[in-house]
């Protein structure tokens, strides 16, 4: 199955740009009603403490993860495979983390996103994070749907 990143061409942002290849390079998944992103941090991804993820990098996969979701469910409402067709693409207008349980450096973080609320220029998703069974973030995100004019350079 290919990610929904992976089918968005020209995307360099540094979250979920499969063409930056500095970035983190999440890959997005859907499974039933649910998004879902595996994601496994890297030792410099850090919060200090060598055991722990910054909550930057969390903040991040987190809104990431979450504008793909809504950009892919716009896709699908208008019955198109994502990347088919005119592009779709949305930005952040609102992230909100909430920091439930430190995240350790060494293993795989899980985040499950839903959408919430669709309307035709914004939706609302809700996503949260897990290492192992263990909850340590939740966020909701507003993505807001622009115009293929944003694409273009000034």
């Amino acid at each position: 199955m290919t990610a929904v990143q992976d089918r968005l061409t020209d995307n360099h942002c540094y979250g979920c740009g499969a063409d930056n290849d500095k970035g983190l390079q999440i890959k997005s998944h859907w499974q039933g009603d649910e998004c879902v992103c595996h994601y496994t941090p890297r030792p410099e991804q850090c919060a200090g403490p060598l055991h722990y993820v910054y909550g930057g990098t969390i903040a991040s996969i987190i809104d990431c993860h979450s504008v793909n979701t809504a950009m892919s469910n716009y896709y699908k409402r208008e019955g198109r495979e994502v990347g088919e067709g005119p592009e779709i693409w949305c930005v952040t207008g609102r992230l909100t983390v909430t920091y439930l349980a430190p995240t350790p450096i060494g293993e795989e973080i899980v985040l499950r996103a839903s959408i919430e609320e669709c309307g035709e220029k914004k939706t609302l998703v809700k996503c949260r994070a897990f290492s192992g069974e263990t909850q340590t973030a939740e966020g909701e995100v507003v993505a807001i749907r622009v115009p293929e004019s944003w694409r273009a350079a000034s």
